[in-house]
């Protein structure tokens, strides 16, 4: 689907508060939204409530106030901060004669501009129709039922239920090729965590500095732009953590406070990287001063997709805009939790976010002693391909002494695979 931007310039804003307070930051990053998705701003109309008016989401009197504004700065768009009902967006567009858009349809089209992957334009499209056959309105006039004629004879269909028809099918399909995807990017799994390859999710606000940190810890040149969601496909990259261990560290969409359901639903299968990962680096910018309500704002989504058990390393990243700050990493008591404070533009601190990704994924790690027969070629192949062998010794009958390190359950794995008796295998 097109983005509605594309013929769209100027935009009058409206922000309703219901914790009747001036909520600055959640108005300056609704701006911040509106900006992403390419429109003018042309006024802002702010709106205490105690709670939304079933008809219009606002008073009558804010109503006037909003067509008043818009037909004085010829506005081509209103958004609103909120998620609105199919009936009040109606009521709305009827009472100020301007399209009305929500917060929702904002979101997606952001995402509409932004999407470059055959997945991620799927995701989009799906969550678009989605949310779209909740507003297909009554009242068409072209296409009404017909009867008579050659081969026009019977009830006919109306234009309403002739495209509600047509979206329904469109989303069927849609979601046959998103489960085919999520069918390959299982087997993608599969294969990481055969060859014992830890994968490492980036996760975090959107706009907290999580691509420019993948670019510097990857050497990948992912778009890192200072702006809402500038990343929405996932990627993927290969590196080497400070043992020498090979992972795959990704790159996710950034999360926003009162993320849509739907796109939750229709980015299942992105965020299937997250829930499945076996370390999250969870970005956040220091710079923030509502740092604390975007870090459980970013937590309320990984418990909402099922992601909770999966250990965080804390960020506080953007340090670079406080000379004060320096670099350094904070453990708790337990040595579980850790925070690391760093700057992914100039670099100062990543050493440790490195030491501490190497530290968590090998932390149940152990030592292990043996000896590999000249026959078990393969399974020593392997230990090398998983980064495991810390040092090598040919011995007398033409095979391996060797060192390695690596969890107890993935080794007697790897003999059993290779059909050998660890038991035989270890020295004495």
């Amino acid at each position: 689907m097109e983005s509605k931007s594309a013929d769209i310039q100027r935009a009058l804003i409206v922000h309703v508060d219901f914790k009747q307070s001036a909520d600055n930051d959640a108005f300056s990053e609704f701006a911040q939204l509106v900006e992403s998705s390419g429109l003018e701003i042309v006024d802002s109309i702010r709106a205490p409530r105690s709670n939304p008016d079933a008809q219009l989401f606002v008073g009558s009197g804010k109503a006037d106030e909003i067509a008043t504004s818009a037909e004085a700065q010829a506005a081509d768009v209103i958004i609103f901060n909120h998620s609105l009902t199919p009936a009040q967006e109606r009521n709305l567009e009827k009472h100020i004669n301007v399209r009305v858009i929500d917060r929702i349809g904002l979101i997606l089209d952001i995402f509409a501009q932004r999407a470059r992957s055959y997945e991620g334009k799927l995701q989009v499209e799906l969550a678009q129709l989605e949310h779209l056959s909740t507003r297909l309105i009554r009242g068409w006039t072209h296409l009404e039922r017909q009867k008579g004629g050659i081969g026009l004879r019977g009830p006919g269909e109306t234009q309403l239920e002739t495209d509600r028809r047509l979206i329904g099918a469109r989303i069927k399909l849609i979601k046959r090729r998103l489960q085919k995807v999520h069918k390959q990017r299982d087997l993608s799994r599969q294969q990481r965590k055969k060859n014992d390859i830890p994968v490492v999710s980036l996760v975090g606000y959107t706009n907290a500095g999580k691509s420019t940190l993948f670019n510097y810890l990857t050497g990948a040149n992912v778009e890192a732009a200072n702006q809402l969601f500038a990343t929405l496909d996932p990627t993927l990259r290969r590196m080497e953590v400070a043992t020498g261990r090979d992972i795959i560290l990704t790159d996710t969409v950034g999360f926003i406070r009162d993320l849509p359901h739907e796109l939750v639903e229709s980015f299942q299968a992105t965020l299937d990287e997250v829930r499945e990962a076996d370390l999250l680096i969870h970005v956040i910018d220091v710079d923030n001063e509502q740092r604390q309500q975007r870090i459980d704002d970013v937590n309320q989504v990984i418990s909402l997709i099922g992601a909770t058990e999966v250990t965080q390393i804390e960020v506080y990243n953007k340090i670079d805009n406080y000379p004060e700050i320096g670099p350094r990493i904070e453990l708790s008591d337990n040595g579980l939790n850790s925070r690391i404070w760093l700057s992914s533009h100039t670099g100062k601190g990543i050493e440790y976010l490195k030491e501490e990704i190497a530290r968590q994924i090998n932390q149940h790690r152990q030592a292990h002693y043996l000896n590999i027969p000249v026959t078990a070629g393969q399974l020593r192949a392997k230990l090398f391909d998983i980064g495991a062998v810390r040092h090598e010794d040919v011995n007398e009958k033409g095979g391996w002494t060797m060192e390695i390190e690596l969890e107890e359950f993935r080794l007697h794995k790897l003999c059993e695979e290779a059909r050998l008796d660890i038991s035989q295998l270890r020295l004495q």
